[in-house]
């Protein structure tokens, strides 16, 4: 009976630590608390396109590292009416954020529309700087071959 509860218990530990939306952890090493996460996820507004991010996770820390990576691919369909319901701004709109720490810091990724030449760009940033940076990177869905595309000559208006 001793060794089903601690069966159990295995069991439950396991299952708690495979829970989350991430597809891949990786471990930093045997004698640190620190993993690679990397994260799926679908822009709200474009579901054609998913972006992959990968972050340090602190286990015991309070706060994780800022550094980051994230590569933005089409993996379905883009249309032109998805173009037009995002924020063509300079600035362009946080499509993500999800908090690293209890001190304000936060992990964003902002979709971007360069219009010129008709790309999304992707930047993930952290809202709070560390060792005098703030960290960042970016990635980039050209639209072309997509429905989206405008051909040379033709301009739209947002």
């Amino acid at each position: 009976m001793k060794y089903a509860k601690l069966g159990l218990f295995i069991g439950l530990m396991i299952s708690l630590f495979g829970c989350g939306d991430d597809v891949g952890k990786v471990s930093l090493g045997m004698f640190t608390t620190k993993d690679v996460i990397i994260d799926a996820r679908d822009d709200p507004k474009i579901p054609g396109v998913t972006c992959h991010i990968s972050r340090i996770e602190a286990n015991l820390d309070f706060a994780d590292p800022s550094d980051m990576g994230i590569a933005c691919r089409q993996t379905g369909p883009i249309d032109k009416a998805d173009i037009a319901r995002i924020d063509r701004s300079k600035n362009g709109e946080v499509v993500f954020k999800e908090s690293l720490s209890i001190l304000f810091k936060a992990l964003k990724v902002r979709r971007i529309y360069d219009a010129e030449n008709q790309t999304l760009i992707y930047l993930s940033y952290s809202t709070k700087e560390t060792n005098g940076s703030h960290k960042h990177a970016i990635s980039t869905v050209p639209l072309y071959g997509t429905n989206a595309w405008q051909s040379a000559g033709v301009v739209t208006t947002p």
